[in-house]
């Protein structure tokens, strides 16, 4: 080699500087190709695809095809640099050639091409899948002892290897995928995939209508009051009971007694005779398991019981349903009908919303692991019954009591953190 021309050597030298930069760069790439979209790829027939799919199939020989084609030639590049060194400057070039070569390699072999290809990934990786899926089945049996070889020194120390590139996605990081999709997505359709998402993570509980604000029909009361119960009634479904909500017999559709109300003959007796069986289910069931429960048993209404068999609230199948598609409201401009927004920019909040739904509809943060609704936070965080007029910090969120029901926060006021 010593008899070839420094022009020779120069070439050759600029050559391996940029199959070093391929290397180095199509390692980037393919490491950061987005496994999702190269799934999506290969379903329509995306030949380079396939092969870069093939490839991360296993990581392992993968990155040591790269790093013995890599080292081969950086350690090539440095001995052709030296020879140039001694020729020029004799033997005190050699340290300039190694520190020279030394910043060349960092900036034109690894910075500049690993950044251009974590920008732009497919370009150089399907590139790159070409190339490599022959000289793989060429080098194998080096590459295999390579890998031989360093998978057992890594049990040697103790530590194993894992596929991250199929590691299954996890809950919080397609909710993540999702919500940081920017304009990608319609935002009412990324409030539905988040709503699906979440259908896992909420009970009924978190949802239900609490048994003190349940309507229903007393089977005691007069047919007269019966009636016009019924006929003020905007529920497709209405619990009937006996004395107390408490001891719930059944429900009535209103479409069965359309006759009953028509005709007046609206008796207990008549409306028991019509009533369905009573639904219930535990409160810590999840609203997809719900939906599910739902669908199999031909129900849209269930009442929730605790671990003692006392009931706490009632759930239907719209209440599922709007956690995924939001609230049914005649009117569209009403975000909840449990919030008022005053044209002074302030909002009257019923205390009896639910955390999740005030999350929602206004963007805040509160817990949701504790209380379920915004009097339980309230009474939880002060850790006392309040006082009308009580003003205090929730999370830091200032809000101020204005009414109060017996032991219960009836209706808060406060600002939005955004408004002026």
């Amino acid at each position: 080699m010593t008899d070839l021309s420094l022009g020779f050597l120069f070439t050759l030298l600029a050559i391996l500087i940029l199959l070093s930069a391929f290397f180095s760069g199509s390692e980037t790439a393919l490491m950061r190709l987005n496994r999702y979209r190269l799934l999506h790829l290969i379903k329509n027939n995306h030949r380079t695809a396939k092969l870069a799919h093939t490839l991360l199939q296993k990581p392992d020989r993968l990155i040591g095809l790269i790093l013995l084609g890599n080292n081969f030639i950086n350690i090539f590049a440095a001995s052709i640099a030296t020879i140039i060194a001694l020729r020029l400057y004799g033997e005190a070039g050699i340290a300039i050639a190694a520190g020279l070569l030394t910043f060349v390699i960092l900036v034109f072999s690894e910075v500049a091409p690993k950044t251009w290809a974590a920008n732009h990934p497919e370009r150089l990786a399907f590139f790159a899948s070409i190339i490599y899926t022959p000289l793989l089945k060429i080098l194998y049996p080096l590459v295999w002892v390579i890998n031989t070889l360093a998978n057992w020194l890594l049990k040697l120390l103790g530590l194993h290897t894992i596929n991250q590139f199929e590691a299954p996605m996890k809950h919080e990081e397609l909710r993540t995928i999702v919500t940081e999709t920017g304009s990608m997505i319609p935002q009412q359709h990324k409030e539905m995939l988040l709503g699906i998402l979440d259908l896992e993570q909420a009970t009924v509980e978190d949802i239900m209508t609490p048994l003190n604000e349940i309507h229903g029909i007393d089977l005691d009361d007069s047919p007269n009051e019966i009636r016009k119960q019924l006929l003020n009634s905007s529920y497709s479904s209405l619990p009937i009971f006996k004395t107390n909500i408490d001891n719930i017999q059944g429900y009535i559709r209103t479409k069965d007694i359309l006759r009953l109300v028509k005709s007046d003959d609206i008796k207990p007796e008549k409306l028991a005779a019509i009533q369905r069986n009573t639904y219930f289910i535990p409160n810590n069931t999840t609203l997809y398991q719900q939906l599910i429960n739902f669908q199999q048993n031909k129900q849209r209404l269930a009442i929730v019981v605790n671990e003692y068999g006392s009931i706490l609230g009632l759930i239907t199948l719209q209440d599922v349903l709007e956690e995924v598609i939001g609230e049914f409201t005649t009117d569209p401009s009403d975000s909840s009908p449990d919030i008022q927004k005053k044209s002074d920019g302030s909002l009257f909040i019923n205390g009896n919303i639910t955390i999740r739904d005030l999350n929602r509809s206004l963007r805040w943060s509160l817990p949701t692991n504790g209380p379920k609704t915004l009097n339980g936070l309230i009474l939880e965080h002060l850790e006392a019954i309040p006082e009308q007029g009580t003003s205090l910090k929730l999370f830091g969120q200032a809000i101020e009591i204005v009414q109060m029901d017996d032991n219960a926060v009836k209706l808060i006021k406060c600002r939005p953190k955004n408004s002026a």
